[in-house]
């Protein structure tokens, strides 16, 4: 991946009866080092920034056990990107996943995943889609997302 900033779109099956982000969630993933700013045709769309060692890295960012409750499993490379499992038991979802990246290039991905178990106890069978795209060498005001990672 290109180190500098990226939009990302992500658009769920289970998006639809999402109810609406709080001011308070906002700032705490803006904390985190994600801009989420935009919902656009049932999809939200962000930005975020990959620092230069980031970028360097053989494997995806994690996301942060203790918030999320997920942790990702077995990840592998393929010829083309990543795939590898998630599970969560954490307070606000629990059940298991599949995740799959396609790296298409340096600038662009897509990622696809997959969820049963529950969120917020409720029953989910979901199908998350996610596409990136770099947009400039330069983060601007968006801060990189390495507070969002473990040990940080």
């Amino acid at each position: 991946m290109q180190p500098g900033l990226w939009e990302m779109t992500l658009q769920s099956s289970s998006m639809k009866n999402v109810p609406k982000i709080s001011p308070e969630q906002i700032e705490k993933m803006r904390k985190m080092g994600v801009d989420m700013s935009q919902l656009q045709g049932g999809a939200i769309v962000n930005r975020i920034c990959i620092t230069k060692e980031m970028a360097a890295r053989e494997s995806l960012p994690q996301m942060n056990h203790k918030e999320s409750g997920c942790e990702m499993k077995n990840q592998q490379r393929t010829s083309d990107g990543y795939t590898m499992g998630m599970v969560c038991d954490g307070a606000q979802m629990k059940g298991k996943g599949t995740v799959r990246t396609v790296l298409a290039s340096d600038r662009s991905f897509s990622t696809t995943s997959e969820f049963k178990g529950t969120m917020q106890g409720v029953q989910v069978n979901d199908r998350t889609d996610t596409s990136g795209k770099w947009l400039s060498a330069d983060c601007g005001s968006v801060r990189p997302i390495t507070e969002a990672l473990p040990g940080k």
